[in-house]
């Protein structure tokens, strides 16, 4: 970055507040209270992110008897479903070449489920009444290389010829007419596969709903160990126990009580920028009319969106793994990586010199070998697991709550016929393989994004293998 870029960036970061803009909201709900003593109940569910509240919520939908506890470590929505780009998309295959790659024969079913359970949260947010910023405007996958713009053609081309509607190839001066920047070279649009929303209030909302049909919720309270107990399972927490016929796992990121799936995952921080309101004129300037979720086509790459406001979120780009899967607060902040950022978003639009960031936060995801969920029992089918969501788990934790309820039920249904509900990713090895390989894969795709989209003999290695590593 030029000397002059550098201090424009820098100037823009001065007020920014180390916290995410969607947890730094007046509407941020008081915690309730920690579990002291003991518990008993039909369902547990540990962690009170999306995955976990959608599976107490559709426990309690499915049968309004069952005595549902949801135990958070923190706070609602606390993690990573408060700190997200509030893209809820429907694929639940990390996008349509991911899902192709991995399920040939399953994908047209995968699909129809996506679909379905977008139109399920958009529901769910109208029934429950759940003020959380919903737009169902849809995604822009942006071209800002020649490479990639041929590759999105040949995409859109592959797309229609296997019967996949609802996408529009955007040529240049038809994808500056929705947004303009300098760098946009085309695009394709998703009209209704994507819908925007203020990922933190989706979480408060469905907090809220899950209370309103009964469910006991205990916020500070971690689950510390998972045993057998009768017919049942006990888990410890600092100061009780819940005892529980069934237990449902929406731990993601963080160490699972079955110490078996800890492998599976690892986690990647990713990191995000808020703008201050855009002014009438600013708005004007880029356009953005329609306000579709944007994301540029790199293998390093940025998403970017307006918010209910008109503020702009810039994020993605830097993945960072830390070595030995370290989660801890102090990864929040990446000072480097936010000027870095800043940098960029000036770079896509130029016409917004002299704009602030007012918050600046990182976060971690939990990223899995083959990009999306997987899913699994433990202790004779009384405990469900799901994880590996892979930055899409707004929409996604919804599909993965079912796929639990039905596990834990002894069901065979649709879902859990599905080859990628009864398949595993490949674990990561253990360090110093797992950093050595993901920094080689990260440097790889690095150079593939300078050097016309070619990707050298270890990524296509990788690709074989069906491994990779995503920003």
């Amino acid at each position: 970055m030029a000397p002059v870029a550098m201090r424009t960036a820098a100037q823009s970061l001065a007020d920014a507040k180390p916290v995410s803009f969607w947890l730094d909201d007046p509407g941020r709900p008081e915690a309730l209270p920690a579990l002291i003593g003991d518990e008993h109940c039909d369902l547990l569910v540990i962690g009170a992110g999306y995955s976990g509240l959608w599976t107490a919520l559709l426990a309690k939908e499915r049968e309004p008897e069952r005595d549902v506890v949801l135990i958070e470590g923190h706070e609602t929505g606390w993690a990573a479903s408060g700190r997200n780009g509030g893209f809820c998309a429907a694929s639940l295959t990390h996008g349509l070449p991911n899902g192709l790659e991995r399920w040939p024969g399953e994908i047209e079913k995968l699909e129809e489920m996506g679909a379905r359970n977008l139109d399920a949260i958009e529901q769910a947010v109208a029934r429950y009444g759940i003020d959380c910023e919903f737009e169902r405007t849809g995604e822009i996958d942006v071209a800002t290389q020649p490479h990639q713009l041929e590759e999105l053609r040949e995409w859109h081309q592959e797309m229609e010829r296997r019967g996949f509607g609802g996408v529009e190839f955007l040529d240049r001066d038809a994808l500056r007419a929705h947004v303009d920047s300098p760098t946009f070279l085309g695009g394709l649009w998703d009209r209704r596969g994507v819908a925007m929303l203020h990922p933190a209030k989706l979480a408060w909302g469905l907090k809220q709903a899950c209370l309103d049909l009964g469910v006991r919720i205990h916020e500070h309270t971690r689950g510390l160990e998972l045993a057998r107990t009768g017919t049942g399972m006990a888990v410890r927490t600092p100061h009780g126990r819940v005892f529980a016929r069934r237990v449902a796992l929406g731990t993601n990121i963080f160490p699972s009580l079955v110490k078996r799936v800890r492998p599976y995952t690892v986690p990647v921080y990713d990191y995000a920028l808020m703008t201050e309101p855009l002014t009438a004129g600013q708005l004007a300037a880029i356009g953005w009319r329609n306000r579709q979720g944007l994301g540029d086509s790199a293998n390093q790459f940025h998403y970017f969106r307006l918010s209910a406001d008109n503020r702009i979120l810039w994020g993605g780009y830097d993945a960072i793994y830390p070595y030995g899967g370290r989660l801890s607060a102090g990864l929040d902040q990446r000072p480097e990586t936010f000027l870095k950022l800043a940098g960029q978003f000036f770079e896509c639009f130029p016409q917004l010199a002299g704009v602030r960031f007012t918050h600046a936060w990182g976060g971690a995801i939990d990223t899995c070998s083959r990009f999306s969920a997987f899913f699994g029992t433990a202790h004779q089918g009384r405990v469900a697991y799901a994880a590996g969501y892979t930055g899409l788990g707004v929409g996604a934790t919804r599909f993965g709550a079912d796929v639990m309820l039905d596990l834990l039920a002894g069901e065979r249904t649709e879902r859990t016929a599905l080859e990628m509900v009864r398949s595993k990713p490949m674990p990561f090895p253990p360090e110093p393989l797992a950093w050595a390989g993901i920094e080689l894969t990260k440097r790889s795709l690095a150079r593939a994004d300078d050097n016309g989209g070619r990707r050298n003999l270890w990524l296509r290695t990788m690709d074989r293998m069906g491994l990779g590593f995503d920003s």
